[in-house]
């Protein structure tokens, strides 16, 4: 059993952040979706508590301390003792604790059949384990309907640290990525008009709303508030406790030799992984092109292209943090790779190999220069690294009720995805 760091402990403590641990408890989940079940209002109190890590200021609002903020701004595109940017917080616990409820409440759908979490499930990193997201109305639950999106969905650990949000960078803050799936034709297809109407028509969600907001709940439920409340709670998705960072922090023997090797090749100049998958965040929150082929079955996707409108841009995508990267299997923005290796092994062939056929994309100069050099044990060594990135520490407890009396839904993996799962 390893001991910490005693230096490292006495900077938390200074930090404000001395507690970190928190365990994560898994819920079921029901398969039905779109009957609703009697809930005593009783059972619903917002929590008066930060989540851990936050400290509650000005008896009011929540703030993030992390030994990440103690150190100085990036010197580089690798170093372990780096600062974060800033983080979207400061919210009360009520507001985070009624984006919680909202999370995973099917109510924000239009067919009463996708909640956030059903993309956005905690035990599978807060992506979904599918090639390619759910959609409200049948589609990814197999029952017919509209057909998925084109796109996986992505995960929202540490977004609230981010300015390119989804796979195009069409979102630049948790409010502006909050609001998005809501009204998605793709996603939860609801409108504005019926998502107030029925929050409002909702007895416990009118209290809880009361509680989170006071006055500013005057004119009733609006979406402004809504998307405040998801805002805040997903501020709190934050996994910055892994191994690597006790190692990054001081304690060496955090990491194994295999581990350690790893993180000098993700480093190095070979692969230069850590100047796009930059530390402590392991993503520099830009969009690149590395000509990943087409998802079976689909079109060629533009990307950050579609947006911009702009060569430079076209089959650009965001840089996602490896953060929690053993639980979102398959990858890519359109889950093109199963396995860790298989990216490796990506990155580590020929800059653009798999870009369509007639499509000429502006490949990222840091793939471009590239050439194949890791060994077999090389691959491994980087993929073993990347496991060590893996903390669900700081996630949320899963209700096993929502305000709505609607259950909680979880769409089950299908094919390909379970089996990437398995092999990670």
């Amino acid at each position: 059993m390893r001991k910490a760091v005693p230096t490292v402990a006495i900077a938390l403590a200074l930090a404000g952040a001395a507690t970190l641990w928190v365990g994560y408890r898994p819920q079921l989940f029901s398969p039905f979706a779109g009957v609703r079940q009697p809930i005593s209002p009783s059972k619903f109190q917002l929590s008066k508590q930060c989540p851990p890590s936050f400290e509650l200021v000005d008896g009011y609002s929540c703030r993030f301390r992390s030994l990440y903020q103690l150190y100085a701004a990036n010197p580089g595109g690798g170093g372990l003792r780096v600062s974060l940017p800033p983080l979207a917080d400061g919210f009360s616990p009520q507001q985070i604790d009624l984006g919680r409820y909202l999370f995973f409440d099917p109510l924000l759908s239009r067919n009463h059949d996708l909640s956030c979490a059903t993309c956005h499930q905690p035990d599978r990193g807060f992506s979904d384990g599918r090639a390619r997201g759910a959609r409200s109305g049948g589609g990814a639950q197999g029952r017919g309907g509209p057909p998925p999106s084109r796109r996986r969905a992505p995960t929202l650990w540490n977004s609230g640290f981010l300015r390119n949000l989804f796979w195009d960078g069409r979102a630049h803050s948790l409010v502006e990525q909050a609001q998005g799936p809501l009204f998605a034709a793709d996603e939860m297809a609801n409108s504005r008009e019926r998502l107030e109407r029925e929050l409002n028509e909702s007895r416990d969600y009118r209290q809880l709303f009361s509680q989170a907001f006071g006055s500013e709940l005057q004119t009733g439920i609006t979406l402004p508030l809504v998307i405040r409340a998801l805002s805040a709670f997903e501020s709190t998705l934050i996994s910055l406790n892994s191994r690597y960072d006790r190692y990054a922090h001081g304690d060496d023997e955090a990491l194994t030799e295999q581990e350690k090797r790893g993180l000098n090749i993700f480093r190095g100049v070979t692969l230069s992984c850590s100047q796009c998958h930059t530390p402590p965040l392991f993503t520099n929150d830009e969009l690149e092109v590395t000509g990943i082929a087409n998802a079976p079955g689909l079109p060629f996707d533009p990307g950050a292209g579609g947006v911009a409108a702009t060569r430079e841009f076209l089959g650009a995508f965001r840089t996602p943090t490896l953060r929690n990267i053993a639980r979102t299997a398959p990858y890519m923005h359109a889950g093109q790779l199963s396995s860790l290796t298989d990216v490796v092994r990506f990155y580590n062939d020929r800059p653009g190999h798999a870009a369509p056929p007639g499509v000429h994309l502006k490949i990222d100069w840091r793939m471009a220069l590239r050439r194949p050099v890791l060994s077999e044990q090389d691959i491994q060594d980087v993929v073993a690294f990347m496991l060590t990135l893996t903390d669900e520490t700081m996630a949320p407890e899963v209700p096993a009720q929502v305000p709505s009396g609607l259950p909680v839904v979880r769409l089950p993996m299908v094919g390909q995805q379970a089996q990437a799962v398995a092999r990670q």
